[in-house]
């Protein structure tokens, strides 16, 4: 990244951290503001970003953001998120998250003639995955059902971990053929090795930070530097052992998450108890600063030089995977819930793709897969499109969904979507997003 490059990232950093509150309310989402500024500097526009200058900083950097991502979302998921009216994240999760995998498998056959048989699968596991930070103002909607609200907000903290498995899976059956390792031993390493490192790392990390806090041993500001390390050195441990350091990020999330709160559980709580969710905010906030940074690099050096090439057929399945890909699987999920059709098709919409796409994308586009460019192009344009299209619709549709669920309500009192109450939404803290 050269010199002005830097100065014109910080200055959008600046520019929207100053109007941040303001821009909330507004169709100029963060990911949006931070999307058009790096199509601005990128070789569309003052060519003061480019990939092919610093290809490690920039995979680097990306990277970080989901790791950060992975873990502070797996870290704040509670067990009575799922269990307490949590019909609408299992579903989602259960049934729909693999009906949406399969669905865009299948809807990408007929439509990206040129893809193998596991690249095409690729496709559908790399968008399955959705992003909060894509439709803040319809997850933070305060006049939006809170189960809703609350179900949206598990759902993007637990798919992306998810889908993990199905990534490597694809990803190691897509590239046998180039050479790359078994399959089978591919997918178990990254499955059960990282899987069982990141379990062991979150539990060490949460037990450590536990007896310190006791203690009194630790001063708040480290207790935040120690949470961050443990993502960080569970990556680097599973990644010397040849596994999938974002499989062991998400799995330290987890345990993190839950022996802090079992520390807590029988007790009265007191100020300085480590619960995940101030232990975690620093981590939390970083991972917020380099995923809206990721999304100006994303508009830099991957979705700008794509649009140069852009085809119909990239264009079809990117509209395709963000309305029927996303919003089938989702009535299928809700079958027999009793939600209304406006709360299924607004839990429908609001599937917006975003980092965890980029970061999976960019893996896949780095084995160097026969159709690795075709890939890179749909995941672009895909995220891309929404970015544009969820970040616009999220304050109208979030305030015409919360005028008709006011008036619902005033006539039936047992409306389901009022099953956890005006403010009672599962997931304590609000969305992750610029």
């Amino acid at each position: 990244m050269s010199q002005w490059g830097v100065v014109v990232a910080g200055g959008v950093v600046v520019g929207y951290g100053a109007l941040s509150r303001r821009l909330s309310t507004t169709v100029l989402s963060g990911p949006l503001v931070f999307l058009v500024c790096g199509l601005l500097i990128g070789p569309l526009g003052l060519d003061l970003l480019n990939a092919d200058r610093d290809p490690e900083v920039i995979r680097t950097l990306l990277e970080s953001a989901l790791i950060l991502v992975l873990f502070t979302d797996a870290a704040a998921i509670r067990l009575e998120d799922l269990r307490r009216e949590g019909f609408l994240p299992l579903r989602l999760l259960v049934v729909g998250l693999p009906v949406t995998m399969a669905l865009g498998w299948l809807v990408a056959w007929p439509l990206l003639p040129g893809l193998g048989v596991w690249e095409l699968a690729l496709v559908g596991v790399i968008l399955a995955p959705t992003d909060a930070a894509l439709g803040q103002q319809a997850f933070s909607n305060k006049r939006v059902p809170a189960l809703v609200r609350g179900g949206l907000g598990v759902e993007s903290g637990l798919n992306d971990g998810l889908v993990l498995p199905f990534f490597v899976l694809a990803l190691a059956a897509a590239g046998e053929a180039e050479g790359h390792p078994n399959v089978v031993v591919t997918f178990l390493r990254a499955l059960l090795l990282s899987g069982a490192i990141g379990l062991a790392a979150g539990w060490v990390g949460a037990g450590v930070l536990r007896w310190s806090v006791a203690r009194d041993w630790s001063t708040p500001a480290w207790r935040q530097f120690l949470t961050l390390a443990v993502p960080v050195v569970t990556y680097a441990l599973c990644d010397a052992g040849e596994g999938s350091g974002f499989i062991g990020a998400w799995a330290a999330g987890l345990a993190f998450g839950s022996r802090l709160r079992g520390a807590s559980s029988g007790r009265v709580a007191r100020a300085e108890d480590p619960s995940p969710t101030q232990s975690a905010k620093f981590s939390e906030r970083l991972g917020l600063l380099l995923s809206s940074v990721s999304f100006l690099v994303f508009g830099a050096v991957i979705l700008g030089p794509v649009l140069q090439h852009v085809t119909w057929r990239m264009v079809v399945y990117a509209l395709i995977s963000l309305t029927v890909v996303r919003m089938l699987p989702v009535a299928l999920a809700m079958a027999g819930t009793g939600l209304r059709a406006a709360s299924v098709a607004y839990i429908g919409w609001f599937g917006p793709r975003g980092l965890a796409s980029l970061v999976f994308g960019l893996l896949a586009f780095g084995e160097h897969l026969p159709g690795a460019t075709l890939l890179n192009g749909v995941i672009a344009v895909t995220v891309g499109l929404s970015v544009l299209l969820h970040g616009a619709t999220a304050p109208f549709l979030g305030n015409r969904y919360g005028d008709w669920f006011t008036r619902t309500l005033r006539t039936e009192p047992d409306l389901r979507e009022n099953a956890l109450g005006a403010d009672e939404a599962p997931g304590a803290r609000g969305p992750r997003g610029p």
